[in-house]
């Protein structure tokens, strides 16, 4: 296998059970690499005590050596900070739950441990996941290994960091407008959104009425999140948005390949983003190597209506339920931005609601129109360049006035109608940092969207290139 360093989950899975390289090797190795790699990212911010993660490395290695691997043994793996591992600590972000230790793990963590994989500690994520930029009062921003001046995105900046800095091989993520999808496009990584309910979430503190979060993986490969979505999907009790196991297994899937002969629809603005001129070219190129693998690509008019308003309005409302006695008992606790957009909770009305379920009915609508007469849809995954570590968002794109909620242009839509969508490695801007392409399927075509990713993945593969060095900031 190749070096340790930059390997995917699929090639340590080979020499894990070839046993070239031993689970006790591996899990030494990523505690190393965190450890001199923290300084620059801030991206591991929590690790469970080392002792624990070597005997469970080794415990991992007597399975193997006894032709009882599972499909994830003895592989490492980070959990956003938004998400329960027993007996850590889950922040959300906030100094408001910097004691609140969880008693046991979130479904989506317990079905990764029960695969055999071993959860090392918590990754960055900005307070509550409220913003594309990973930076919070408890652990301060995380940084991108292809430049620690940006930001590795959010909300699952941290998890992404790690993946691309080749630290961890696979983290989970979360994303309830683009916070998997956006840092994945930011550091160059793999990012799948499934559809919504495919990956269970839960428990939660409260029944949550919003339906636009979902759970997923952020990985080096298309194959690699393949595997972990197979680990990880199917019905729980416990969260009754989640779906009836699929009937497939992914890697199985993914490995038949893409069907020939599919109408590809390509947005290159989804009807009014601003786009980066350099991303924009990257990604009009990128979307040819459809046509050269023999589909049809139709240019698609127009966009969905413009949701960002109502979509920000509806997640401060939740949120303000969820905390609206720690807000008024420890403002202080919480960031001023994050304070401030959940206040405006307040101003939900009736009228506000039925406008947001308008405009969502119309998006459904349109969604619908599209997936009759295409098989997949292609667009960027984001906009513009990763701004800095700290922000701001841009205010404008080369002269051009960027959109409330430009940097979720292509991925709040997606989130609101419950189609799967992957982001993969176009390119590369004239800044020298990655461009996503952005593939959505129709709703519960999860396969149909790794196999176009992983299509996309063979014409241009970007592993294993990473950027495992860089320079230190002055």
């Amino acid at each position: 296998m190749q070096d340790l360093v930059s390997a995917s989950l699929i090639e340590l899975n080979d020499a894990l059970r070839a046993r070239s390289v031993s689970a006790l090797e591996l899990m030494e190795h990523v505690l190393a690499r965190a450890d001199a790699t923290h300084a620059d990212l801030n991206a591991l911010v929590a690790q469970r005590e080392r002792g624990v993660l070597l005997a469970e490395a080794r415990a991992a290695d007597a399975r193997i050596a006894r032709g009882e691997a599972r499909p994830l043994e003895g592989i490492p793996f980070g959990v956003k900070d938004l998400e329960d591992v027993a007996g850590m600590v889950t922040t959300h972000g906030s100094l408001a739950f910097r004691e609140a230790v969880a008693t046991g793990d979130s479904v989506h963590v317990a079905r990764l441990r029960a695969a055999g994989g071993i959860p090392v500690g918590k990754t960055n994520t900005p307070e509550f996941g409220y913003t594309a930029i990973t930076k919070n009062r408890v652990f301060g921003p995380s940084r991108n290994p292809w430049n620690l001046r940006c930001t590795p995105g959010g909300s699952s900046g941290g998890s992404a960091a790690l993946v691309a800095a080749c630290v961890l091989p696979i983290a989970t993520a979360s994303d309830g407008g683009g916070s998997i999808r956006i840092p994945a496009s930011f550091v160059g990584a793999f990012g799948l959104k499934p559809s919504f309910g495919r990956v269970p979430d839960a428990p939660r503190q409260r029944w949550t009425f919003g339906d636009r979060t979902c759970l997923g993986p952020l990985t080096r490969t298309v194959e690699d999140a393949a595997l972990f979505m197979d680990q990880v999907v199917g019905p729980s009790p416990a969260d009754p948005n989640s779906l009836p196991h699929p009937g497939l297994r992914y890697l199985d899937a993914v490995r038949e390949g893409l069907p020939r002969g599919l109408r590809i629809g390509f947005s290159p603005a989804l009807g009014s983003a601003v786009v980066q001129s350099d991303i924009a070219e990257v990604v009009r190129e990128a979307a040819g190597v459809f046509e050269k693998l023999g589909h049809s690509l139709e240019e698609v008019a127009g966009g969905p209506p413009s949701l960002g308003g109502g979509w920000g309005r509806w997640g401060n409302f939740e949120l303000a339920a969820l905390l609206h006695g720690l807000l008024a008992e420890r403002p202080e606790q919480f960031g001023h931005t994050f304070r401030r957009g959940l206040e405006s909770a307040w101003e939900m009305t009736p009228e506000l609601f039925a406008e947001l379920a308008h405009e969502r009915e119309a998006l459904n609508r349109w969604c619908a129109e599209l997936f009759e007469r295409c098989d997949l849809l292609i667009t960027p995954t984001v906009p513009f360049d990763p701004p800095p570590a700290g922000g701001p968002f841009p205010a404008e794109t080369e002269g051009r006035a960027q959109r409330a909620f430009g940097v979720a242009a292509f991925t709040i839509p997606f989130n609101l109608s419950w189609h799967p969508a992957a982001t993969v490695r176009a390119g590369m801007s004239r800044a020298g940092l990655p461009v996503g392409l952005q593939i959505v399927g129709p709703r519960h075509r999860d396969d149909r969207v790794l196999q176009a990713s992983r299509a996309f993945e063979r014409e241009r593969p970007w592993h294993p290139h990473w950027p495992v060095r860089w320079s230190p900031l002055a």
